[in-house]
């Protein structure tokens, strides 16, 4: 493959293509009502941090993509908010004016029938250099496990520890990202929250949610807490938070 990787202020008409990659996400996880507070505006506002990438000879159809976001943060740590509240900062943070000084990684998507060809790794380091070519000497990623959900009971600090023989984290998405250079530093402990009603999460996942307490759910990192008597469940997602200098 002859890759090619441009960001979406350099090739504004590929913007549509960004649709086209299969559901990654469980139906649940689409249901974050922060999410639209960037992807809804990402290709106005924050062209320069989206990332697409295609095989030169095939330009019809994109490989993968990247998405970012700057906001502030002059705090000692990350947030606890994750993902969540980097998206907030930038929101709030376009809307005041104010001067950002730090790049959040969002999500990097490659197209099912090539996952496994490393390509998630050229693209986060396509986006440590686009952040680097931008001014700025610090990328963070609120990192979503992707072996977490095998383990939904395990508290995510201590599944993060967890290496192999040679010393790299046992977790497939952490492994890539300590590889490119990045430290893990904190857990982002309420990175995401999606609340519905107990019908919402029936039609979400097809689990009967009729009991209160935890409920494993497919996909899920950690289990979705239920209240029968009340009519609700809320998931609150815990992320890794990782820091890589560029």
């Amino acid at each position: 493959m002859d890759l090619v990787i441009s960001s979406l202020a350099e090739r504004p008409d590929l913007e549509p293509l960004l649709e086209h990659f299969p559901d990654s996400w469980p139906e649940f996880m689409r249901k974050d009502p922060t999410s639209g507070l960037y992807y809804s505006v990402a290709a106005q506002h924050y062209p320069e941090h989206v990332l697409v990438a295609y095989d030169r000879d095939h330009p019809e159809r994109l490989v993968a993509k990247a998405h970012s976001v700057p906001f502030r943060w002059t705090e000692e740590f990350l947030p606890p908010g994750g993902w969540d509240r980097v998206i907030e900062r930038a929101t709030i943070g376009r809307a005041t004016g104010e001067e950002p000084n730090l790049v959040s990684a969002l999500e990097i998507n490659v197209q099912t029938d090539l996952r496994g060809t490393g390509l998630s790794s050229v693209m986060l380091t396509a986006m440590r250099d686009s952040v680097r070519a931008l001014g700025y000497d610090t990328l963070v990623a609120p990192v979503r496990p992707n072996g977490k959900p095998a383990h939904p009971e395990v508290p995510t600090g201590e599944y993060a520890g967890w290496t192999r023989e040679d010393g790299l984290p046992v977790d497939p998405w952490l492994r890539v990202h300590v590889r490119a250079g990045g430290v893990v530093e904190a857990i982002a402990v309420r990175s995401m929250t999606i609340a519905g009603t107990l019908v919402e999460w029936r039609e979400w996942t097809g689990l009967p949610f009729d009991r209160t307490g935890p409920v494993l759910v497919p996909g899920a990192l950690v289990p979705v807490h239920c209240d029968a008597e009340h009519g609700y469940a809320v998931y609150i997602e815990p992320n890794v938070w990782v820091r890589h200098k560029t």
